[in-house]
């Protein structure tokens, strides 16, 4: 019989977490450096030190569950009709599948364009949408002719209109595109419907991870058969807990806000929007009605993307805020910055090195919380109907909690992380931010277990994540 209840893997780029858990509670919780060479190497050494830590000679759990971030996720092109529609249609496929959407084009671009960019990102998925069902065919066969001429070696997600899906599948397959047909994400002008092409990404995401060595090992202790995308994970849990389950009512609207070395991630979920009614969702669904939305900023990190930080915001502006006037820790602050990007394991020493990284992560979390908001128009725009003072995008201003996740917020003290997050909220200007909200903290980087937990016991997962933030 096992001892414990779940065994949760994350391989991330740089660290590979494990955490244990019986009867919902953390039982042991370690880490050690991901080994890119044979990553089990890594996942070994944690499960040495739980062992050590736990006085056991060996580990066993009901489920062994996984998540990675290692591999980067896969390279998406998504192509449409119309590009609003289409990026967000894309965005909403990418949100929890394992790819990164590295360019939208559609029948707005010149057909030569569309080729190019195929040819120059040489993705590793297209996601070849377009037309609701049994509406417009042709822009679908367009493009799968097109993607047939750029000549990439791809897999091509087919999931536009159904009705041409037949001529679009069969164009590729002359043209030795490997497919995958999906229902169409946009059956409909109010509707999207992107769980299946999801779940065909998510597919794809494994191939890519598992042929890392070392996981094939690892593959044969997960007792679910599947490595979920870290993001996804916190996703999964995000949702989670504002919904609640059967049993136990969610904490509703929240803002995760994750803040990496090489990315900022801002997952909002509102489940009021589930109860909209199509005329309220308006003509084209758009990001401030989906209940679930995330943002990925890739050049706002503490580490590899410091310089992504100091690139938006000038450092210059970063003092002023601060009531700083001194040119020789400003020159310090901008090699520091340099610095982090050529040593992204690195810990902050000592006093000035730990200022300088509250300013990064005050600074990466106000600008990725301001680009997943709405904002207040300060402008007329005849053509949408916007008027000054109109709220337009993604409103935020009821959310009642943010949670911090990532290392910076895991390694400080509660108070120090919550006051990153307040110091961020400080300026919101015109942006639909939240008001007043209660801050919490993932102390012990929980969250994205209970995302993978959730797969199995919903009951479970909101457990651990109440023990967690003390709800």
């Amino acid at each position: 019989m096992s001892n414990y209840d779940y065994l949760i893997i994350d391989i991330g780029s740089t660290y590979t977490k494990q955490r244990l858990f019986k009867d919902g509670e953390l039982m042991a919780t370690v880490q050690s450096p991901t080994t890119v060479d044979n990553v089990y190497q890594g996942i070994k050494a944690g499960r040495d030190k739980m062992k050590e830590l736990l006085g056991e000679e060996k580990i066993e759990a009901k489920h062994v569950l996984s998540s990675s971030s290692a591999a980067g996720g896969l390279r998406m092109v998504a192509i449409g009709y119309m590009a609003r529609v289409t990026a967000k249609a894309a965005k909403e496929v990418a949100m929890n599948s394992g790819s990164k959407i590295l360019e939208i084009v559609s029948n707005e671009d010149q057909p030569e364009y569309r080729v190019d960019i195929l040819k120059e990102i040489n993705p590793d998925i297209i996601l070849l949408a377009g037309g609701t069902d049994y509406g417009d065919e042709s822009s679908l066969i367009e493009n799968a002719y097109l993607v047939v001429k750029s000549k990439v070696k791809c897999v091509v997600v087919i999931a536009g209109n159904i009705n041409a899906q037949v001529e679009v599948a069969r164009i590729l397959k002359e043209g030795n595109i490997s497919h995958i047909r999906v229902p169409n994400i946009m059956p409909t002008i109010h509707q999207l419907k992107v769980d299946e092409a999801r779940d065909v990404i998510h597919r794809e995401f494994i191939k890519q991870i598992t042929k890392a060595q070392g996981l094939s090992i690892l593959q044969e202790e997960i007792t679910n058969d599947k490595i979920i995308p870290t993001p996804g994970a916190v996703l999964m849990a995000s949702e989670l807990l504002a919904k609640g389950t059967y049993l136990e009512k969610g904490i509703g609207d929240i803002i995760v806000v994750d803040l990496g070395g090489a990315t900022t991630d801002v997952h909002s979920v509102i489940p009021g929007l589930e109860n909209l009614e199509d005329e309220e969702i308006g003509l084209i669904v758009s990001n401030e009605k989906q209940i679930s939305y995330r943002t990925v900023e890739g050049n706002l990190g503490m580490r590899v993307s410091a310089m992504g930080i100091i690139d938006t915001v000038n450092p210059k502006t970063i003092f002023h805020k601060r009531g700083i006037k001194d040119d020789k820790l400003l020159e310090e602050f901008v090699n520091y910055c340099e610095s982090m990007e050529k040593n992204p394991m690195h810990i902050a020493e000592n006093d000035k090195e730990y200022m300088f990284d509250t300013f990064l992560a005050e600074t990466a979390v106000e600008v990725a919380l301001k680009r997943h908001s709405g904002y207040i128009s300060t402008v007329a725009d005849p053509i949408t109907g916007v008027s000054p003072g109109m709220p337009v995008g993604r409103d935020l201003r009821n959310v009642r909690t943010i949670i911090g996740v990532g290392g910076i917020f895991a390694y400080r003290t509660p108070q120090e992380s919550k006051n990153i997050i307040k110091n961020a909220l400080k300026d919101k200007g015109i942006s639909l931010l939240p008001n007043d909200p209660k801050i919490l903290i993932d102390e012990k980087y929980l969250l994205y277990t209970g995302g993978i937990i959730s797969q199995i016991d919903s009951e479970y997962a909101f457990e651990v994540l109440s023990k967690q933030f003390k709800l």
